[in-house]
């Protein structure tokens, strides 16, 4: 087997088992920081041995049992000046049961639920719970993290490096969280999933105005969590994505475009996601304890799913859900959807003294959506001169080449 075969086939088993890999290491061993570089050193070793031994018959298993017997070489070079690791060593014998202890059927889930919470935990930035969620979660590689996030592949690396060495200073043990926490740690495993979609649906610069890949891991990452923690947000943020990603191939045109949602091709959009989304809303409006901003989210994005036309889309009933959306979790982002929503349920005047409200607060100051909708709202009441003045605004601020090139055209196309 060549070289780049068995980089193949290691990158499709940690893409596939990381999450299991590191979480029955971490749990093995007691210590994330060393599980996730035990599962690193088992990764460069099957790069060398496989490519001449071919692929094992259980690569997973395979990964785990070097991975332990890592582990064992490890906590006896730290027996030496550790204490805690003498005691760990001192029993450990290489014929000791390998890769059943570490794949308990009872146990997997609670390692991969395990993980996303140290993950997410809230000691670390946001932008390091993104970057090691992909990581060990997600599979993906720092090349690929830093790709999906425009930023350099050391920044990432460091970022990594920077999570694992703060949870290890604030010795963060494995395991899922005791039942009082839950709650609030599983808002921070949310919140970090629902930013991984939210920039794959809406790149936030390079050349696409997608990065369906991304959002595409937040949806699977979220099938996994549902199954894990069977919450009602869980399902909400599950319908979220589903309904959303449905319309994700009427979004681009054949150019690579962005297309508005009144003139997409609905008959494009992916029934079995909606399918999928209405049942994940149904559950979480079934528990009885009212929408949280996830599932009121995923009921704005119903309300356009299942609309055969632009024409006939609920657009009272999306300002209704949009007030409550505001209600329960302020956000400038809100005020402006809320603004498009009033806009076209009572006309765009009515919809641009909302926006002109927004902009006097100066709460997204520095960014291009105000004035692309601003634009788009004057536009509409022809105002064209305001209107392409607003757009030309928004192009200065806009970072992503795909969105700049459709403010060009709208632009050109009110300046005829």
């Amino acid at each position: 087997m060549s070289r780049n075969e068995a980089r193949a086939a290691v990158e499709a088993v940690w893409r596939s088992e990381s999450a299991r890999i590191v979480g029955a290491l971490a749990r093995y061993t007691g210590d994330f920081p060393l599980a996730e570089d035990l599962a690193q050193e088992a990764l460069a070793e099957a790069l060398v041995s496989w490519s001449v031994s071919g692929i094992p018959a259980e690569p997973a298993g395979w990964l785990l049992t070097t991975g332990r017997r890592r582990a064992i070489d490890s906590f006896r070079r730290r027996a030496l000046r550790d204490e805690k690791y003498a005691l760990l060593a001192h029993d450990l014998s290489e014929e000791a049961p390998g890769v059943d202890t570490l794949f308990n059927p009872d146990a997997i889930d609670d390692d991969v639920l395990a993980l996303m919470f140290i993950s997410c935990h809230p000691v670390l930035s946001k932008e390091a719970r993104i970057a090691l969620t992909l990581r060990v979660v997600g599979g993906m590689g720092t090349e690929e993290i830093a790709k999906a996030f425009l930023v350099p592949v050391p920044t990432i690396q460091a970022r990594i490096t920077r999570a694992k060495k703060t949870l290890a200073a604030a010795h963060v043990p494995f395991g899922v969280p005791e039942t009082g926490e839950i709650p609030e740690r599983l808002g921070s495993v949310l919140q970090v999933v629902y930013l991984i979609f939210t920039e794959g649906s809406f790149a936030s610069g390079g050349d696409t105005w997608m990065r369906t890949e991304l959002a595409n891991e937040a949806r699977r990452l979220a099938r996994v969590l549902v199954r894990l923690a069977p919450e009602p947000e869980v399902f909400g943020l599950l319908a979220l994505m589903e309904l959303t990603a449905a319309r994700f191939p009427a979004r681009l045109d054949a150019a690579g475009l962005p297309v508005l949602l009144e003139d997409q091709d609905r008959r494009r959009w992916d029934q079995s996601a909606i399918r999928r989304g209405r049942a994940a809303l149904a559950t979480a409006v079934a528990a009885g304890r009212g929408l949280g901003a996830y599932g009121l989210q995923a009921s704005i994005a119903e309300c356009h799913d299942v609309a055969r036309t632009a024409g006939e889309t609920d657009w009272q009933r999306i300002v209704i859900l949009y007030e409550a959306l505001g209600r329960l979790t302020p956000s400038p982002i809100i005020e402006l959807n809320r603004a498009v929503a009033v806009a076209m349920a009572s006309g765009p005047a009515s919809g641009l003294e909302l926006l002109d409200a927004l902009q006097v607060r100066g709460e997204l100051d520095g960014s291009h959506l105000v004035p692309t909708v601003r634009g788009e709202l004057l536009s509409r009441l022809g105002r064209y001169s305001e209107a392409r003045e607003a757009l030309a605004e928004a192009l200065d601020l806009c970072s992503n080449a795909a969105e700049r090139t459709s403010l060009e055209r709208k632009i050109a196309h009110l300046s005829e």
